[in-house]
C-alpha cells in the first residue's frame, strides 16, 4: 500500500500521523510526504532559521525513510490569498506521480487557514474518476491546530490506530523540530503529544494511539 502524507507545514506529518507511519512504513508499506509550505530567506526569516528548517527536513526525510518527498515550497500564512487552482494542480501532479492508495490531511477545521486550504485543495484532488487509485480518505489530528478549531466543527475521530510500539519513536522525529517544541503548558510539548496518545490509546484499548477522521474508505 501506498499512504501520502500531507502537510501544510513541516512538523504537521508528524504531529498527526507520525506514529501511523513508522507502523505501516515498518510493515512493509510506502510512505509519501507532500509538504506545502516552507521559509525562504527575504520573506520575514533569517538565514540561520532558513538554514535550521532545511536540517529538519533533511533529517526528517532520513528519520522515516520516505519513498519519495516532495517540497511545494509555497509561503506559510498566504494560501488562502493566492490563486488556488495552482495549490490544486501542484498536489495533484504529486498524486498521480505517486498513486498513493490512502492520503492522510489536516483537518478541515483546523484553526490556521493553511490547514483549510490543504484540506480544500487535497479533496479537490480526490475525485474517484480522475483519481481512481485513492481508495481511502483520512483527516489527522494536529496539536495546536485540530484542538483551537471552531466549536460547531470539532474533530470527532472514528478511526483508532494503534502506535503503542512506535510512540518513542514518534516523540524522536517530533524532537528534531527542535523550533517548534516548547515546554508544557505549550501544546506541541512532548507532554502534551504523549498525554493525547494516552487519550487516545484508552478509546482504543491500548497504551497509544493517533486518531484519525475517516472521509472516504472504498473496498
Amino acid at each position: 500500500m501506498k499512504i501520502a502524507v500531507i502537510s501544510p507545514h513541516p512538523d504537521d506529518e508528524t504531529l498527526g500521523a507520525g506514529g501511523t507511519l513508522l507502523r505501516y512504513k515498518a510493515q512493509g508499506n510506502r510512505i509519501y510526504w507532500i509538504n506545502v509550505t516552507d521559509v525562504e530567506k527575504g520573506r520575514g526569516w533569517d538565514d540561520t532559521f532558513v538554514s535550521k528548517r532545511r536540517e529538519q527536513i533533511r533529517r526528517i526525510c532520513q528519520f522515516y525513510q520516505f519513498d519519495g518527498f516532495y517540497n511545494l515550497r509555497f509561503q506559510p500564512g498566504t494560501l488562502e490569498q493566492m490563486d488556488k487552482r495552482l495549490l490544486i494542480d501542484r498536489i495533484g501532479g504529486c498524486f498521480r506521480e505517486i498513486q498513493p492508495d490512502w492520503i492522510i490531511l489536516p483537518d478541515a477545521n483546523d484553526a490556521h487557514s493553511d490547514h483549510r486550504i490543504v484540506f480544500e485543495s487535497c479533496m479537490a484532488c480526490s475525485k474517484v474518476f480522475r483519481y481512481p487509485h485513492i481508495r481511502k480518505i483520512t483527516t489527522m489530528e494536529i496539536l495546536s491546530e485540530t484542538d483551537f478549531g471552531r466549536p460547531d466543527g470539532m474533530f470527532v475521530p472514528n478511526c483508532l490506530i494503534d502506535i503503542s510500539s512506535c510512540m518513542e519513536e514518534k516523540i524522536n522525529a517530533l524532537l528534531i523540530y527542535d523550533t517548534e517544541i516548547c515546554d508544557p503548558p505549550f501544546p506541541r510539548s512532548v507532554e502534551a503529544v504523549k498525554a493525547l496518545g494516552t487519550i487516545r490509546g484508552g478509546m482504543a484499548g491500548v497504551r497509544y494511539a493517533e486518531a484519525f477522521k475517516l472521509i472516504k474508505s472504498i473496498e
